[in-house]
């Protein structure tokens, strides 16, 4: 529902957001309450020491406000219970309640300060055990007065001016006649939800050189993140309820999903032995994919025996084709991850900065391949290249059509490349093999960039090839991702969910929980425990009622009730809940795809398995339009790690008789509906 506006502002919490911490703050209080009272019956009202009246006031003062306290609070849990997400009416008294609470901590707070003067004059010649009580009052008292501060910092909200709400009843003409005055105030909230953003980020890499190049990413970040629910009215907990709703509603549409249902290879798709090969291959590339990452993901993957291995091999950093391993640490656990030698590596960076990501090059003599392997996300930097995700012109000599890309990924790539070409890196690795193939590969961010490289060095290198594992799934557009699929293989891991982090779909994702979360009939408490216990136990997905289906559109008119109530302005973005068209088809933002082929890597059985049971796999060919939805998962980031590809992979290769799909060798394939 929209935020709660107390005390002249809107705050980042909704008056259903109150069940859980006043829960819990009741129990302490009636454990509380009760420590007082036992407290104060043992002595039957008499304490024969010094200050004996000033402790009888205090802890009858003290019951007496824990009592007013624990009413106020079972009346806030209880009002906070009532209603749905949508439907704040019965919640109407909570404001109220707010108050009131708020009111109570004054005598909190000033029986805390008797506590501590009566503990530091007049306890003495008081039965210890009686003391420390007090003084475990005291600091009770002060720990939630410290507890409930951090709270309202936590939940403060810095474009918290109330936002205008339109009533449902509201006549046509009048919303017309105040269009003008709406698009100005959603204009005025986007451009302050950017400045409080770029602000967020300043703060948040404060340790970063503050250039030109890096407020102009701030800036372009902030444009991203401040701009996407800046035309809703959703605080943190209805984005956790609506995808918790989504995670049940996909998981039973897949229950009910034809698992016959194929579609042919298309005619550039590899089909039968080929899986096979590229697989092998992939396996083998994603050794050094993982590598790139350096010692985090080698002790990372060897917990017992990796910092044994490499604490005696960091002291030798001097290596002259190393750049920025100022421990040797890096390139110590390259050498043990990917069992090359020295002499195998011909230039080696782990110069990171904003767009200028670590990669490697290295003779592969196993496979007769001069190979590059660019590093993924590990730094905060690395997610500041991440999230410059505007489109940026990349024009490719051959390629008919819009050629754009991820713009933080076409800079790292561009960066890789002037490296690679200007400084005669490549041509030196040819020199020594002149034979060999150049293969390019890289996870996630690597990932991205390695396809860009490609691209790049596509013309200059005919027969080079890439291993791209767990891509973002906006990185190239329609012209560069058909243009990429005879030289680059994309794998992607079950439920990964960056190759399916496009902006489209991320517009795709706001409109459903938009849309689960204004049709649901259930309160927000009882939706985030179900979510829960199903996330970590499993089940039977819930019934929730999430559809407009046999429902009258004048029940969606009730105050605040429906998917308009969760705008606080019409806008670009937003399609009707009730249309069955998506914001991911729109021209909202320009499409991007996973570059060259898909291979998509599934769990091969239940979605749902014992923590002790053996994992197989199986690999079908897919394609981009299948990664168009972002899937919810308990496995979606767990499915992106590299440690994970490269478990699975291992898995398929080696069991291969029994991993790969028997429509791989019908010229047939598996694809997500």
């Amino acid at each position: 529902m929209p935020g709660m506006v107390v005390f002249g502002r809107r705050w980042g919490i909704a008056s259903d957001d109150l069940v859980f911490p006043g829960t819990f703050e009741l129990f302490v209080r009636v454990l509380w309450w009760i420590g007082t009272m036992i407290l104060f019956t043992y002595h039957k009202g008499n304490f024969d020491c010094n200050g004996g009246g000033v402790l009888h006031t205090f802890l009858v003062g003290l019951m007496v406000v824990l009592a007013l306290i624990i009413l106020s609070l079972c009346a806030t849990v209880y009002v906070s219970a009532q209603g749905t997400i949508t439907n704040p009416g019965p919640r109407r008294s909570i404001p109220a309640l707010i108050y009131l609470r708020a009111i109570l901590y004054i005598p909190e707070l000033v029986w805390a300060c008797l506590g501590a003067m009566w503990v530091s004059e007049d306890s003495k010649g008081c039965d210890p055990a009686t003391v420390g009580a007090v003084i475990t009052a005291v600091i009770a008292s002060w720990i939630i007065l410290l507890f409930t501060g951090l709270g309202v910092v936590f939940v403060f909200d810095p474009l918290g001016n109330p936002r205008p709400q339109h009533s449902a009843m509201e006549p046509l003409e009048v919303r017309d006649q105040q269009s003008t005055e709406g698009t100005q105030f959603l204009s005025t909230a986007r451009s302050l939800a950017v400045k409080v953003w770029e602000s967020r980020l300043k703060l948040l890499c404060c340790c970063l050189p503050q250039d030109e190049s890096h407020r102009a990413a701030f800036s372009s970040i902030a444009q991203l993140v401040g701009g996407f629910f800046s035309d809703t009215d959703l605080v943190p907990s209805d984005i956790a309820a609506g995808l918790a709703l989504l995670h049940q509603e996909q998981d039973k549409m897949e229950q009910s999903r034809d698992p016959d249902i194929m579609v042919d290879h298309s005619p550039s798709s590899p089909i039968g032995e080929d899986l096979e090969t590229e697989l092998d291959k992939a396996a083998h590339c994603m050794q050094f994919a993982a590598a790139a990452y350096g010692w985090p993901m080698y002790i990372y993957s060897n917990p017992l025996t990796g910092p044994c291995k490499l604490s005696g091999d960091c002291r030798e950093a001097e290596y002259d084709i190393v750049g920025g391993d100022h421990l040797g640490c890096h390139f110590s656990s390259i050498l043990q991850s990917t069992g090359l030698q020295y002499r195998d590596f011909i230039y080696v960076s782990f110069h990171n900065q904003i767009y200028e990501i670590p990669f490697y090059v290295a003779l592969d003599h196993k496979r007769e391949a001069v190979l590059v392997a660019v590093r993924g996300t590990l730094s905060l930097k690395d997610v500041l290249t991440d999230l410059s995700a505007e489109c940026e012109n990349l024009p490719i000599e051959g390629v008919l059509g819009s050629c754009y890309a991820h713009k933080g990924m076409c800079q790292a790539a561009g960066y890789i490349y002037k490296k690679l070409v200007n400084d005669g890196i490549l041509n030196q690795a040819f020199s020594i093999a002149p034979e060999y193939k150049l293969v390019i590969t890289g996870h996630s961010l690597g990932a991205g960039t390695a396809s860009l490289l490609a691209i790049l060095l596509r013309n200059s290198f005919p027969t080079l090839q890439c291993y791209s594992f767990s891509p973002p799934g906006g990185l190239l557009s329609k012209a560069l991702a058909d243009y990429s699929k005879d030289f680059v293989v994309s794998v992607v891991l079950g439920k990964d969910l960056v190759p399916r982090l496009s902006l489209p779909n991320m517009e795709d994702l706001k409109r459903k929980i938009l849309k689960v979360v204004s049709n649901c009939n259930k309160p927000k408490y009882r939706i985030l425990l179900q979510g829960c216990w199903y996330e970590v136990f499993g089940g039977d997905p819930d019934d929730f009622p999430t559809e407009m289906d046999n429902r009258r559109e004048e029940e969606l008119s009730q105050p605040l009730l429906g998917e308009e109530s969760l705008m606080i302005r019409h806008s670009s973005s937003y399609q009707s809940l009730a249309s069955d068209e998506s914001p991911a088809h729109t021209a909202t933002h320009l499409p991007l795809f996973l570059p060259g082929r898909i291979l998509h890597i599934t769990e091969d059985g239940p979605s749902r398995r014992s923590c002790f049971s053996q994992v197989r796999y199986r690999a079908d060919w897919s394609n981009e339009m299948s990664f168009r939805i972002v899937l919810i998962s308990p496995r979606m980031l767990a499915d992106h790690m590299p440690d994970a590809m490269l478990r699975a992979l291992t898995s398929l290769t080696r069991d291969r008789p029994f991993s790969l799909c028997p429509s791989s060798s019908n010229n047939t394939n598996h694809n997500t509906v």
